[in-house]
């Protein structure tokens, strides 16, 4: 039976009564009185090393836990140690020794035999090593280990997985540029180890096209000793008889050249500030770099715990200062970097939106300011070191990560007990410490400074700081294609000025231009492709400056295309809506203002460049040359002098596998409501043919309704479920 609402009421302020009476009860002081234990002993399961008389190191570390083997094989030498004519070797090298399988069986037929046990074997490649590692059932062990142990000493290569490698490489080098954040991790690498130096250098089409099987057969014949090689094995197995088994398999192997730390060169960029525009973005990523330190450096764990209180977590002094109290970014955070055997980066990062972006340069600036004025205290360096002892642990709680953890120092030449003397170190950190590191590694006039960003929506120039050195990151073309775009002009000159007046009096001069503001198109699209040529259906409408709107009917159905400077998308028939990577958007908008119509509106626009720069033949015909630039657009023109018309159009895009030079030959002019333009398009991409565009009709300034450019995200959440 219910009570009534009087009588509900009446037990519930009882109970809140009672419980103010308890709470005093409950404990006589404030929580913080609370005493809390030391931690307890830290006692690591420490593995069994083993050294061969070969050379080779292995780790015995029993686990008993659940019926599972792990194992991991880890070889000196790594990219840092590639040709800088054939950067990416390694990642190639990590990849296809597996996918190139054995000499008995090939990549395809090893995914067969392990999957049917559950069982992985796979290979990797770092900067400083390579490594193959194996996972599976305790009752599957002999038969994964001699697939591993195959693969170790006698892996094949094979050509063809190795033309697949380099295609996907060819794929991500297109897209690197798509991710802001990629964009200013990777170049502010760049400025702290120096951009040809081997631990930022970038592999790009060319050398990745360069290496050879050949080259992946002769790493493995240098690097892949027994006496190069640490080899961890983890889980349920008697150790007498692992041992005995590895002996048996590794023992005779015969060693090879011993190995020496290499010199790896290292030139950081000059203290400034370095720039990469992005018009596609609204936000800045901020990196500001250095070189930090090696872990073997004394000052190692007052740098630990100085980095956990200025900028590690939530109640680090950036995050306080520059999130929670100032409101400018959505991430903020950095510290001295450390690594093993060569210096890690310093790095403070800021993301911010456009508009606070020197205002947050700023914030970071005075926070280091405030180290010599305002130390760290005794309270934020007692809540660094719980942060960093308390999640200690949790980073080596079971026999496998400490396995690893073991692996890395034998790997590094580091004490065996390092493990055990970090937490010791961290303890005995001082308020003095920590200061010291901070006015010793922390210096902001010493630091690269790189903003990605988009500069015209900046709260101030980026040069209100100092001297801005603009950073390039045009992905180079493959070999054999042209280097670059027509370069930009300085200028427009006089013959460039009246041939561009020319161009638009032929589709019907500056006022029917100017009158133009939306257009539709119906297209017949002939792509050619290895398979023969594939005819599809398009409807495009184009609202100037910067929306367009496609419709395409093709042999594999629909699909439309939209593009706005706030939202740009691909819907597919059946698959659902999916956002255009940044580069296409950024491709797909540039694509408008190329447009002949628009470059016409802009003929006497002082911030466009017409160029006249000489004559080349097409057909029979002297055509003119006419460099073009202006609004992110940078193409030439061949006009015919006689009629005005443009003949070709030359322009660097964005294509599917990276930057393509893309060539159209303009034929059929014909006049439609009072507007001349191209009725055929013949477009080549790197030379070679690549499709044509039948303009069937043309509406000028047709009604367009506004919300074909919305995003249907009803329709896309459904679909990518």
């Amino acid at each position: 039976m219910k009570r009534p609402a009087m009588t509900r009421f009446l037990s519930v302020l009882l109970g809140l009564f009672l419980l103010a009476a308890a709470l005093p009860l409950l404990g006589q002081g404030p929580w913080e009185k609370i005493p809390i234990p030391p931690l307890h002993a830290f006692h690591p399961q420490e593995p069994k090393r083993i050294q061969l008389s070969n050379g080779m190191v292995i780790f015995l570390q029993v686990d008993h836990e659940l019926p599972l083997i792990d194992a991991v094989a880890r070889i000196h030498g790594g990219s840092r140690l590639e040709p800088a004519a054939k950067t990416g070797l390694l990642d190639l090298y990590g990849e296809v020794w597996r996918t190139g399988g054995t000499k008995a069986q090939t990549g395809d037929q090893l995914d067969d035999y392990l999957e049917v046990r559950a069982a992985k074997v796979e290979t990797d490649d770092g900067i400083d090593s390579t490594s193959i590692s194996l996972s599976c059932l305790k009752g599957d062990f002999d038969d994964v280990f001699k697939v591993f142990n195959d693969l170790l000493r006698e892996p094949e290569f094979r050509a063809d997985k190795l033309e697949l490698a380099q295609k996907e490489y060819y794929d991500n080098i297109s897209r690197r540029n798509d991710n802001v954040s990629g964009i200013a991790a990777r170049e502010s690498l760049k400025l702290a180890y120096g951009a040809n130096s081997p631990y930022a250098r970038e592999a790009e089409y060319a050398t990745v096209g360069a290496v050879t099987r050949q080259d992946l057969i002769d790493w493995h014949k240098q690097y892949v000793h027994p006496n190069n090689i640490i080899f961890g094995i983890a889980g349920d197995f008697d150790p007498a008889a692992m041992e005995a088994k590895l002996r048996q398999a590794f023992e005779s192997w015969p060693k090879g050249t011993a190995w020496t730390k290499p010199s790896v060169p290292i030139d950081p960029a000059k203290p400034g500030y370095y720039l990469i525009n992005k018009d596609d973005v609204n936000q800045s990523n901020i990196r500001m770099v250095g070189l930090g330190i090696e872990r073997d450096n004394p000052d190692y764990y007052a740098v630990e715990v100085f980095n956990e209180a200025f900028g590690g977590g939530f109640s680090s002094r950036l995050f306080r200062s520059v999130r929670s109290a100032k409101g400018l970014a959505y991430a903020v955070g950095g510290g001295v970097g450390t690594a093993f055997d060569h210096p890690g980066v310093l790095r403070l990062s800021v993301g911010t939106k456009s508009s606070t972006t020197i205002e947050s340069i700023q914030a970071i600036y005075d926070e280091v300011d405030k180290l010599k004025t305002d130390p760290i205290d005794d309270e934020e360096i007692k809540r660094a070191k719980d942060s960093i002892l308390n999640s200690f642990v949790f980073n080596l709680d079971s026999p496998d990560k400490v396995l690893r953890e073991r692996m890395a120092y034998e790997f590094y030449g580091y004490p065996a007990d390092f493990l055990e003397r970090y937490r010791t170190g961290v303890e005995k950190v001082t308020k003095a410490d920590v200061a010291r590191v901070a006015g010793k590694y922390v210096h902001k006039d010493q630091l690269a400074v790189l903003v990605v960003g988009k500069t015209a929506d900046f709260d101030k120039p980026l040069t209100s700081l100092g001297a801005v050195t603009p950073v390039d990151i045009t992905i180079p073309p493959p070999p054999g294609e042209k280097a670059e775009a027509p370069e930009k002009p300085a200028a427009s000159n006089p013959e460039g000025k009246a041939l561009a007046a020319k161009v638009a009096a032929a589709m019907g001069g500056e006022a029917k231009l100017q009158s133009v503001k939306a257009l539709r198109a119906e297209i017949t699209l002939t792509q050619k492709t290895p398979q023969g040529e594939m005819p599809m259906n398009l409807q495009t409408t184009i609202v100037f400056p910067d929306k367009m709107h496609v419709d395409l009917q093709g042999p594999m159905g629909s699909m439309t295309l939209v593009a706005t400077p706030g939202s740009a998308f691909v819907s597919i028939s059946g698959m659902g809506v999916r956002d255009m990577p940044s580069g296409q958007k950024a491709e797909t908008l540039t694509q408008i203002k190329r447009d002949l119509v628009y470059i016409g509106q802009h003929v006497s626009d002082p911030h466009f460049i017409f160029a006249a720069s000489g004559t080349e033949k097409i057909g029979d015909i002297d055509a003119r040359i006419l460099d073009v630039s202006g609004d992110g657009v940078n193409m030439r023109w061949y006009v015919d002098p006689k009629s005005g018309h443009v003949l070709r159009e030359d322009y660097e895009a964005l294509g599917q596998s990276g930057p393509v030079q893309t060539e159209t030959g303009l034929e059929d002019w014909q006049t439609a409501d009072g507007l001349t333009l191209p009725y055929m398009h013949r477009n080549k991409q790197n030379g070679e043919e690549s499709s044509t565009a039948k303009f069937n009709k043309f509406e000028i300034n047709p009604t367009v309704d506004a919300r074909m450019f919305d995003k249907p995200a009803v329709e896309a959440n459904s679909k990518q479920q």
